[in-house]
């Protein structure tokens, strides 16, 4: 049978005989009733910490396991940019190939053209050289 400090508060022995000492074995009594009641407290008080114990407990593992859900988007959002950044640098990098190569196209073209209007304008020259000296022949031609 199991007993409660109260319970043991409120125990009664029959008396027989010759009897106890009614003092003493009520002292005990009142001191393992003491000693009782300290010992159910504080299994009471352990029974609540572990029910908030377990409580934090579940609730941290739930954090964990958001906190592992979040990590493992973040990497994965990582990944992702990263290789996106990847191909548009890519892009980029191949649009400025294409643009430095129409640049030098239209570099060379305009040197080519450049360099056929110099040659006209000499054979111009030339001719006009020629034409003056044509004509300051004649001039002196004329005059002798």
């Amino acid at each position: 049978m199991a007993f409660t400090p109260v319970e043991l508060r409120h125990v009664s022995f029959k008396r027989g005989l010759l009897g106890y000492q009614r003092g003493s074995v009520d002292e005990a009594i009142e001191e393992v009733a003491d000693s009782f009641e300290t010992v159910w407290r504080e299994r009471a008080d352990f029974a609540d910490r572990i029910e908030q114990l377990e409580a934090d407990l579940k609730r941290h593992r739930e954090l964990e396991s958001l906190l592992r859900s979040t990590l493992t988007t973040a990497e994965q959002s990582a990944h992702e940019l990263r290789d996106q950044a990847r191909r548009e640098a890519a892009l980029v990098l191949e649009e400025a190939h294409a643009e430095a190569r129409r640049i030098t196209r239209d570099a060379i073209a305009e040197r080519e053209r450049l360099g056929a209007e110099t040659h006209r304008i000499k054979a111009l020259l030339g001719a006009a050289l020629d034409a003056v000296d044509d004509a300051a022949g004649e001039a002196q031609a004329q005059a002798a």
